[in-house]
């Protein structure tokens, strides 16, 4: 047994059930794997994360965007090219010193695919749905967020007729920094709201 293969991470129960899947959609002649390859890849490469970075670093470097993602964040997202299915509808809410901002789907996991890209499995455990609505505080410091006692936390409940996309405060010290620097700031968790823009940080 090689060293790679003695450490290899056990496969998840979610990766064990989306290989099995797999397996049956090729061997039903459902897909092929150049389809699923390019799929996963469309979803990593075009759609995800960096698009809703693109988006947020926009907003701070242009005050009329950032004015129409909050009045119409699908039309926003439309004038960079991003858009289709689970991303029709959907709402920012912005992060101020007095206020943070998190997003939970109480229901399943909705959630805005075209700038956000694969939810993570955290968002679809029922104890994220449950506990970040009845104690956000305790669930962000799980996180490694630790927000001040005066700043108020707001939980916004995802649904399928309506999405939502955090838009972060831009991070002290970043005056000098490009557009396309400062996108590389925003995770996807930032736009969740489990986190904040650091510099230094990797999307």
């Amino acid at each position: 047994m090689t060293e790679q293969h003695r450490h290899a991470r056990p496969k998840s129960p979610q990766e064990l059930r989306a290989a099995a899947l797999e397996t049956v959609l090729i061997e039903k002649g459902l897909a092929s794997t150049d389809a699923i390859d390019a799929l996963v890849d469309a979803f990593e490469q075009e759609i995800g994360p960096q698009n809703g970075a693109r988006m947020v670093a926009r907003a701070w470097v242009d005050p009329a965007y950032r004015e129409r993602l909050l009045r119409d964040a699908a039309g926003a997202a439309a004038e960079l090219g991003f858009g289709g299915a689970e991303g029709d509808h959907m709402r920012a809410v912005e992060n101020t010193p007095d206020v943070h901002n998190v997003i939970v789907c109480t229901l399943c996991s909705c959630y805005p695919w075209p700038v956000l890209g694969i939810p993570p499995v955290w968002y679809k455990s029922p104890p994220y749905r449950a506990r970040v609505v009845r104690e956000p505080r305790a669930v962000l410091t799980e996180f490694g967020l630790e927000l001040g006692p005066d700043v108020e936390v707001r939980v916004w409940d995802s649904s399928a007729e309506l999405r939502y996309i955090v838009l972060p405060m831009r991070p002290e010290g970043t005056d000098g920094m490009s557009e396309e620097e400062l996108a590389e700031l925003v995770t996807r968790d930032c736009m969740i709201g489990v986190a904040v823009p650091r510099v230094g940080a990797a999307a």
